[in-house]
């Protein structure tokens, strides 16, 4: 036989012997990776979240502009207008995976009812693709924008309390032209909207992309908004874009590169994971170390007796080596099964969870275990528990045959 393989069979007899020493090193090393497949998956799923959420609330999965709009628009954004080409658009929608190309507008003014006159930000947007890409806005009350209505607006709940309106009073809209001059549209307010922002419907509001340009006088939009059917093939069309847009005045940005808050979330979190990791890391080399430490002193006269017979120090070296290891299999095994258990039930049941900071309402929380999680566990568990045994194996493998021996008597 070979000797990894006798090696191996005689770690696994002795684990198996000392079963009660075995089941409290695999029960800690179970715990540790329990606790990181819960903790680590409920952060896997506030990313996959967020980003979902970021996506289809304002950027969609990737943006074309005018080069420099994003750094100089709003100081000047009547000069980074993209043309109205309907046919451009819907050459980018025929695109594999491309479920809409969605043109807007962005624009601020002064909204007026009655004596009150508050301050706003806006986006004319085409109604009917806005109910792809705007997923998370959530109408509390009315109806959302229509074609049919193009004198219908939707404002955010907070900016509607502090005008004092509701659905069907008549508002008027004032801002800025292309030229310079102000011009005002009257419009009428058809629902209220909440976003996952509390900020954002304090101040904004939506109305039909030939609104917006009729009380601007001017054509086109700033941004196209291209939405996908899955945001696995981001990296892969935003490509395909920049090759077909070469040579044109047009940018193509992918969404994580607007979206700051969540890159700074993702940062943040993948810190405290790594402290956990370390924690657990910890928790497990203790354990094992103290439970090799152990077997050691209660097997110095069998260690004795084994050197005696002809074993080299090399191989009471492996010895323990793989009784660590089978104890990290063993543990980080038990500890994915339970832990993705537990994983699906406490999503079943989901987790409530208050509103964040700066955010308008709670959600209910899940955990979501990856593949790329899970393995991480067990090769941290199986990691640490080798790192553990080096000392206690190596003190093994260094004993005197004679001392050894006379331990026994």
């Amino acid at each position: 036989m070979h000797p990894f393989l006798t090696d191996l069979m005689l770690a696994l007899r002795n684990v198996l012997r000392q079963k009660r020493r075995s089941a409290v090193a695999i029960s800690a090393v179970g715990f540790g990776v329990v606790a990181l497949i819960l903790a680590a998956g409920f952060i896997e799923w506030i990313y996959q979240a967020m980003r979902e959420d970021t996506i289809h609330s304002h950027l969609g999965h990737a943006q074309i502009v005018r080069p420099g709009y994003l750094d100089s628009g709003m100081a000047d954004p009547f000069a980074y207008l993209l043309p109205a080409a309907p046919d451009e658009l819907k050459t980018i929608e025929s695109l594999p995976h491309v479920r809409t190309v969605a043109p807007r507008l962005a624009f601020s003014g002064l909204i007026s009812h009655g004596e009150a006159t508050i301050s706003f930000v806006a986006d004319g947007v085409d109604p009917e693709k806005e109910e792809l890409l705007s997923r998370t806005l959530l109408i509390s009350k009315g109806e959302g924008l229509s074609s049919r209505d193009p004198q219908g607006i939707i404002i955010g709940d907070g900016l509607a309390a502090n005008l004092g309106v509701t659905v069907g009073d008549r508002v008027v809209l004032l801002a800025n032209t292309a030229s310079g001059g102000i011009n005002a549209v009257e419009a009428h307010v058809r629902g209220l909207f909440s976003t996952v922002t509390k900020a954002y419907d304090d101040s904004a509001l939506r109305l039909p992309l030939p609104v917006a340009r009729q009380l601007l006088r001017v054509t086109g939009a700033h941004r196209w908004l291209v939405l996908l059917d899955d945001t696995a093939h981001t990296e892969s069309l935003v490509a395909d874009l920049r090759q077909r847009l070469t040579g044109t005045k047009l940018e193509v940005v992918a969404w994580h590169q607007l979206a700051d808050f969540y890159n700074k979330t993702v940062a943040l979190f993948s810190k405290q994971v790594g402290v956990m990791k370390l924690i657990i890391a910890i928790i497990i080399v203790l354990s094992i170390s103290n439970t090799l430490m152990m077997s050691v002193m209660e097997r110095t006269g069998e260690i004795g007796t084994s050197m005696a017979l002809g074993y080299s120090r090399q191989a009471i070296l492996r010895l323990f080596v793989s009784e660590a290891a089978l104890l990290g299999l063993f543990g980080g095994l038990l500890g994915i099964l339970v832990g993705v258990g537990l994983a699906h039930l406490i999503s079943t049941i989901g987790i409530p969870m208050p509103p964040p900071p700066g955010m308008a309402r709670g959600f209910t929380g899940e955990i979501h275990v990856t593949w790329r999680l899970t393995l991480d566990a067990l090769g941290l568990a199986f990691g640490t528990t080798l790192l553990a045994s080096v000392y206690p194996a190596w003190k093994a493998s260094r004993m005197e045959i004679v001392d050894a021996l006379r331990h026994s008597r």
